[in-house]
């Protein structure tokens, strides 16, 4: 079982819509090489219409699903 907290990112999360398309890239970039992200990657996103808000948002849910996603992968070698 999860801590509570946990859950609520979790769940919080899950919440979010779906990610644009124009976000694909952004987003995996995100999951798996985050410190190459600069301003750039940022503005292109805006160029496509994209709100500040939006970018910000998915960008944490990236995160949080990525961080999550290692944790349980750990505890399934932990185990």
């Amino acid at each position: 079982m999860d801590h509570p907290g946990l859950d609520e990112l979790r769940a919080n999360a899950a919440a979010l819509p779906p990610a644009p398309a124009a976000m694909a890239t952004y987003l995996e970039q995100v999951r798996t090489r985050a410190y190459t992200i600069t301003d750039r990657d940022v503005e292109a996103l805006k160029a496509t219409g994209l709100s500040e808000d939006e970018i910000f948002e998915q960008t944490v849910a990236a995160a949080i699903g990525e961080g999550l996603r290692r944790l349980d992968l750990a505890r399934t070698v932990v185990r």
